[in-house]
Order: structure tokens, then C-alpha cells, then sequence
């Protein structure tokens, strides 16, 4: 029973010792313990302050993000683009100015403004968080195609569709550069856009349109299929 007890009793000695002497520390460097405290006290601080201007900064964003939005499906356009243009600048790493950077190049589509729009996209797209990347290069390749620059549209679309999330909306992708490629004139890279949705993307709703492309590109002589 002797053992037992001493045995059992060993780890509450040992940490009675390491309390005994972080207290004895502490009473021996007073003013050293003083100033752990108060940084300390002063990184909580900051923290919570930081998390509740976060929290506040998204709110905000998503309020002026949605009257943009708004602006936008009332083709109101000059509107919408202020407000949008706010959201960017002055909540950037927000994800509604992400959100507004896409609806601020939508807006400068429907002005004609090709060129800013082609822009504002050029400067997102490689940088844009995964949600919005796919997005982003496919309205690059759409102000490109009106920018009357195929080749360009092809290349975006393309890294729409590597970037896109779900089948379907690869297969979208895929078909947008087969259309690019044709007004190109480069039936070859059309051709393999077509096929891939035809073999790889053949549950999704564009599979029907790729293969009447792929039977008018070959003239009937290969259904795309392997």
C-alpha cells in the first residue's frame, strides 16, 4: 500500500513543484510579469478589435454589393458601377468586393466598355480566390470575343474550364472555346474542344450541340466517340 500511494502521489507532487516555482518566478520579477500581462492584454485587444472590424467590413460590403446588384438588374449602369467601384476599393480581401469586381465587369460589358472591362479582368483572374476564378475567365473570354480577339477568348475560356467546378459547367466552357477557335479559323482546336465534351463531358447538355459541331467539322466521318 506504502508504494502504491507514493507511486500515485508522484505526478501531483511534480506539478505542485513547477505551480510553487512559476509562482516564486513571478514574485521574483514582478515587473517583467507586469509587462507579459499587459501585452498580452494588449494582443487580446487587438484581436477582438480586428475580428469585429472584419465582421463589420463584410456586412458593409455586403449591403453596397447589394444595392450594385440591384443598380445592375435595373439597368441603371452608372449607378451601378459607383457603387460597385466602392465596394472594390475600399473593401478589397472581402469576398463581396470579389463578387464586385465580377458584377463591375458586367457592368462595363453592358456600357460597351469593352476595354475596361477587359481590364478590370486581366488584372483579377490570375489572382482570383477559387469560387470566383472560373467565372472571372470566362467573362474575360465573353469581353474578349466582343473586343473581336478570338484567339484571346479561346485561351480565357480554356482556363474557365479548367478552373470550373462542376461538369456541366466545364462542358459550357469547352463549347464557348470550340465557338472561339472556329471564328479564329482554327478548325483543329475547335475540333478538340468538341471532342473532349463529346468523350469526357457526354451526360452534360452541351454534349448534343458538340457532336452536331464535331459531325459538321469531320463531315460526317467520326462521331467523336471513342
Amino acid at each position: 500500500m506504502a508504494t502504491t500511494v507514493t507511486t500515485a502521489g508522484r505526478p501531483a507532487d511534480r506539478e505542485s513543484t513547477a505551480w510553487t516555482g512559476l509562482v516564486e518566478w513571478v514574485k521574483a520579477h514582478k515587473r517583467w510579469s507586469a509587462y507579459a500581462g499587459v501585452i498580452l492584454l494588449i494582443a487580446a485587444g487587438l484581436f477582438g478589435w480586428s475580428l469585429l472590424s472584419s465582421r463589420t467590413a463584410e456586412r458593409s460590403a455586403s449591403r453596397q454589393l447589394e444595392q450594385g446588384r440591384l443598380a445592375l438588374d435595373s439597368k441603371n449602369y452608372p449607378l451601378a458601377a459607383s457603387v460597385l467601384s466602392q465596394v472594390v476599393e475600399n473593401y478589397s480581401g472581402t469576398r463581396a468586393a470579389d463578387e464586385g469586381i465580377i458584377l463591375l465587369a458586367q457592368v462595363r460589358l453592358a456600357q460597351g466598355q469593352t476595354q475596361q472591362a477587359i481590364d478590370v479582368l486581366q488584372r483579377y483572374a490570375p489572382k482570383a480566390d477559387k469560387p470566383f476564378r472560373a467565372q472571372s475567365y470566362g467573362l474575360l473570354g465573353a469581353a474578349y470575343e466582343n473586343a473581336a480577339r478570338p484567339k484571346d477568348a479561346a485561351g480565357a475560356y480554356q482556363l474557365a474550364a479548367e478552373e470550373a467546378p462542376y461538369p456541366f459547367l466545364r462542358a459550357q466552357f469547352l463549347s464557348d472555346v470550340g465557338r472561339a477557335w472556329l471564328a479564329a479559323g482554327d478548325t483543329a482546336k475547335a475540333l478538340v474542344a468538341y471532342q473532349t465534351i463529346a468523350q469526357k463531358l457526354d451526360s452534360t447538355s452541351a454534349a448534343g450541340e458538340a457532336n452536331v459541331r464535331i459531325g459538321e467539322l469531320t463531315k460526317g466521318v467520326s462521331t467523336g466517340r471513342k
